[in-house]
């Protein structure tokens, strides 16, 4: 079997390890992983791996002082092998994954739709990403849109549930939401959402650099798209929400700098510019804070019922996903080498929005 590893203290320092792969235990079954999305949203995961958890999806043990880790993925899997009663070698599923050729899970609360992975190091992290799909019984739209699933879905999912986050709370009296890096696929998802989903009567402010202003004004879902440096251009007088997508501590500073107390809820979400996420210290306005989704997924539980949000979540994102696939061009990229060095070019922000990045393992 093949991984990439990264190493959490210097992102751009790779390794392609093989290794033979282990025999199986009971309860447990092979999954060879056939293709994963890759987006900057990859990258918000190694930023925020030590603060949410992510690098503890798949650990990873070394003895050559380097401090690696995988980072998760988003992808389309075949088990290949199982030792799991109620689960059979040729399903499909789709789920959290890492950069591999394959992995070994433990299924656990099995249902007709979908299983957990119970290994006991998963136990103690948002069963949101512990969860896989078994397709055979999905929504034949699901099927046909397996490649915009791995890019698209989880992020859509996790912008539905941000507009879902700023309805919840009645927006705290905002007039204006600014999404920063709002060419992300999470950014434009929830500019999209808060479009459709929500009661929102203000204006959606997007901000982004001057190559994908067009990009997102083709979208048609910000009423006003704003480029990195042209801050001045919103309006400071009128109360404001901040979802920061990019992770850039510079932008976030001249934000609140222009608004003052204008400012009434800054929220994190990813770090599309995660070089640049340094800054802070005093500034006018609310208090920086760090959006987890399973929060508002739990609080939604507890209100609606398990998994209703969810569902719904899903759904919205199926239909946007469906809408959007014209401007999503999606490319294939074949093995570990070319894996590798599309990692580095997300990191280094040079993959347009438009592009939609697939690995495929299988050849």
């Amino acid at each position: 079997m093949q991984e990439l590893l990264i190493d959490r203290d210097n992102y751009r320092n790779t390794k392609i390890v093989e290794s033979e792969s282990r025999p199986l235990a009971d309860g447990e079954v092979r999954v060879a992983i056939d293709k994963y999305g890759l987006t900057a949203n990859n990258v918000s995961y190694a930023v925020s791996g030590d603060m949410i958890g992510y690098w503890k999806y798949y650990p990873v043990s070394s003895d050559d002082g380097v401090n690696w880790g995988k980072v998760p993925v988003w992808g389309m899997a075949d088990i290949v092998e199982s030792k799991c009663d109620g689960v059979e070698a040729g399903e499909r599923i789709y789920g959290f994954l890492p950069m591999a050729s394959e992995v070994i899970m433990r299924p656990g609360k099995l249902k007709a739709a979908s299983f957990v992975d119970v290994a006991e190091h998963r136990q103690p992290l948002p069963e949101l990403y512990n969860g896989y799909n078994r397709t055979a019984g999905e929504p034949a739209l699901y099927k046909t849109l397996e490649n915009e699933r791995c890019l698209l879905f989880p992020l859509f999912v996790t912008g539905y549930v941000l507009a879902d986050f700023l309805e919840d709370n009645n927006y705290w009296g905002a007039e204006q939401v600014l999404i920063g890096s709002v060419s992300s696929k999470t950014g434009f998802g929830m500019a999209a959402f808060v479009n459709s989903e929500t009661d929102f009567g203000g204006r959606i402010i997007g901000l982004t650099s001057p190559g994908n202003k067009a990009f997102v004004e083709s979208l048609g879902d910000c009423h006003q798209v704003v480029t990195y440096g042209n801050e001045a251009e919103i309006d400071p007088s009128k109360k404001s929400v901040y979802v920061d997508m990019s992770g850039n501590g510079e932008l976030r500073n001249r934000l609140h700098n222009h608004l003052g107390e204008n400012m009434v809820r800054s929220i994190g979400v990813g770090a599309t510019h995660w070089e640049e996420r340094r800054g802070g210290g005093d500034m006018p306005g609310a208090k920086p804070e760090f959006f987890f989704a399973p929060a508002q997924i739990g609080k939604r539980n507890k209100d609606w019922g398990p998994g209703v949000l969810f569902q719904k979540a899903y759904a919205a994102g199926a239909q946007l996903a469906a809408r959007t696939s014209d401007n999503l061009d999606v490319e294939f990229l074949n093995g570990m080498e070319a894996a590798r060095d599309i990692w580095i070019e997300t990191l280094d922000n040079k993959v347009s929005p438009k592009r939609g990045i697939m690995v495929s393992l299988k050849g």
